[in-house]
């Protein structure tokens, strides 16, 4: 790619990523809105669905999520009745995440989510699998380049 090309959008990782993840989000709204949850919410309950009872930091980490971000969302699904929020007995510092019953039986209205979405994405199982390892190692990239 020569310099002129270098600036054209269409030539942009970064936004061909967010272009993507844009897209993906619109797919997966209909589905979430039956379950009245936004795309962070559903991916915050995934999380929790995988291991409960865990301190916003480390959620926030699992999430890529700053608190500023992951605060008022804890506070929008604490209002919905799926999960609670307290102190940790030993450090007061630290917040807890535990999800409540409801919170719990929620997983079982999501349980269809993945299938329905990768109907709508007309691929294989196999080409998913390959994409989403490919996305892992960029991920993987990135994280060791920051790190850096």
């Amino acid at each position: 790619m020569d310099n002129r090309d270098a600036l054209k959008l269409e030539n942009q990782i970064c936004f061909a990523l967010y272009a993507c993840s844009r897209e993906i989000t619109k797919l997966y709204r209909p589905m979430l809105e039956e379950l009245e949850l936004t795309y962070t919410q559903y991916v915050t309950m995934l999380a929790l669905w995988e291991q409960d009872r865990v301190s916003v930091t480390a959620l926030g980490n699992k999430l890529y999520l700053d608190s500023g971000t992951l605060t008022p969302l804890l506070k929008k699904l604490e209002a919905a009745g799926h999960l609670t929020r307290t102190r940790d007995r030993s450090d007061e510092r630290i917040v807890i995440v535990e999800l409540t019953d409801q919170g719990k039986a929620l997983k079982e209205r999501a349980s269809g989510i993945p299938a329905q979405l990768a109907c709508k994405l007309n691929g294989t199982p196999e080409e998913a699998a390959a994409l989403l390892g490919q996305m892992r190692e960029f991920l993987n990239r990135l994280q060791t380049s920051t790190a850096e």
